[in-house]
């Protein structure tokens, strides 16, 4: 299958599809898309189905993918709901919330979902219709494998959707983690003649070293399948794009004086991206502490977003790290809790509806005097206002900005003394002695006042944050312009894109 005429009626479709999670689809789709957006193109991502604890809040109050609104941000559009029209939010081991078109509809169990399908495959069909009518291109990433044999019928996520649309395919694969020839081979032998038919090129991802070693086997590779390697990328050191799921504990090289910051990673740990700007911030140390380990000295600990509050709580004072906040309370430590981390530091967390997990109330942390309930409506929108001074000395003059996503609502006299202030009202709240702060904002550390002013609080003194959309901005520049010098771009679009001139956004 050659790529699609762009004279044509119909918009172009391409869709990435990699041989396991995380092999880059998610970056090559944003990289895709600045490529076509800065040459004049209109360009949209589309992810079919994603299962992600990272989400982001569309201008309308949607819910989608993190990595789509970063994807979106790569084609100079805002975030649409269409652009991820199933989001499951794992509540369970077995069992997620299901988002259809950016609204929650209720936790399901994975073999009530797999009935529900096809349901959901009317609401991929039509985002994916109305994303087609407006763009002149939509770059579609696929999740997991193609070759997952298990969720192979009523597969809406990979070649199920490329069928449906009848798009072309390209596999991409990492070769940092080994056997990438296998990968392609084994992916492309365990798909259907006609999906075999599909996929028109090889990318792999991820190379170090000298290419001329592995040119032998890109040739193997080509005469094996009959399909061409579109392109080999390159191990970019010091790359940072917004992971879709899986945490990212890399962290830049530090030098001067650092805060050292603690996270403690929970079951259901949602929107760790809150992280990302502190991990690239070289006055900070960051560190993700994972379940069995002890948490180690520091200045902060951020109780992160939660996709299950109580059942985190349970999984928090299994590990015995109730006892060490209250210890690194004792000796001056500051605790910041975000979303679900908010509402662990108060009283009770009740769910009676069972909207997370079995009904039931819980024991929060007592660190803030109120309760929380969760109601089946979800808070859904990004908003900006102003932050208090954390010390409480001070106005709500410091500019703040971020986004709500929970089912809670929380009351109490710790909301007297809120954290920030807002158009619809107070948020968050300050303890009295000044060392716990909460708050239902998701990306406070983004801009940079707002990262300041906390880190300050919490014992840094040369506090020096960034502009982190900038920083994405610069990101997403460097890829599209790897892309562009290391991707046979003629094989997958018509001669009169890729002649097309680089334009300003």
């Amino acid at each position: 299958m050659s790529p699609q005429n762009f004279s044509s009626p119909q918009s172009l479709t391409l869709m990435v599809q990699g041989t396991t999670s995380d092999a880059g689809k998610s970056v090559l789709v944003a990289g895709l898309c600045r490529v076509l957006a800065r040459r004049g193109i209109a360009v949209a991502p589309f992810k079919p189905q994603n299962m992600a604890l990272n989400s982001a809040v569309t201008p309308d109050g949607g819910e989608i993918g993190r990595a789509q609104a970063v994807q979106a941000q790569a084609c100079f559009l805002e975030p649409q709901r269409d652009m991820n029209p199933v989001l499951l939010k794992p509540a369970s081991d077995t069992g997620a919330q299901v988002i259809i078109q950016g609204t929650a509809l209720s936790n399901m169990e994975a073999r009530d979902y797999h009935g529900y399908k096809k349901v959901a495959r009317t609401a991929v069909l039509e985002s994916y219709g109305r994303l087609q009518s407006r763009y002149q291109v939509v770059v579609v990433e696929g999740a997991g494998s193609p070759a997952e044999i298990n969720l192979r019928d009523g597969d809406i996520a990979n070649m199920g959707f490329a069928e449906a649309v009848d798009c072309p395919v390209i596999l991409i694969a990492d070769i940092d983690r080994g056997g990438v020839f296998a990968h392609l081979v084994g992916t492309l032998e365990l798909l259907s003649q006609s999906e075999q038919q599909r996929v028109i090129g090889f990318v792999i991802n991820r190379f170090r070293g000298d290419i001329t070693l592995l040119e032998p086997g890109l040739a193997w590779l080509e005469q094996r399948t009959g399909k061409p390697v579109i392109g080999v990328l390159p191990y970019l050191q010091g790359f940072h794009l917004e992971a879709e799921d899986a945490i990212d504990a890399s962290q830049v090289t530090g030098s001067g004086e650092q805060l050292k910051v603690v996270v403690p990673v929970l079951p259901r740990t949602s929107n760790h991206t809150d992280f990302d700007p502190l991990r690239l911030n070289p006055a900070v140390d960051l560190q993700f502490v994972r379940s069995g380990d002890p948490l180690p000295g520091a200045d902060l600990i951020i109780l992160p977003g939660s996709k299950n509050v109580r059942g985190d709580l349970d999984a928090l004072r299994a590990n015995g790290w109730d006892r060490e906040l209250l210890r690194h309370l004792r000796y001056g430590g500051k605790v910041l809790g975000i979303c679900g981390g908010f509402q662990m530091l108060g009283q009770v967390v009740a769910d009676p509806d069972g909207i997370e997990g079995d009904p039931g109330a819980s024991p929060g942390l007592g660190l803030l005097p109120m309760t929380t309930r969760l109601y089946p409506e979800k808070q859904l929108r990004r908003v900006s206002g102003t932050l208090y001074s954390p010390d409480g000395t001070g106005a709500a003059v410091i500019p703040v900005a971020g986004y709500e996503i929970h089912c809670g609502i929380s009351t109490g006299p710790a909301l007297e003394h809120p954290f920030a202030r807002l158009p619809q009202g107070p948020d968050g709240a300050r303890s009295a002695d000044g060392q716990v702060l909460g708050t239902y904002l998701h990306g406070l550390f983004e801009g940079a006042d707002a990262a300041d002013a906390l880190l300050r609080w919490a014992g840094l003194t040369a506090a020096k944050s960034f502009d982190y959309h900038s920083l994405r901005e610069q990101q997403i520049e460097r890829l599209a312009d790897t892309l562009e010098q290391h991707l046979d771009l003629t094989l997958l679009f018509p001669e009169s894109i890729i002649t097309s001139p680089r334009t300003s956004p």
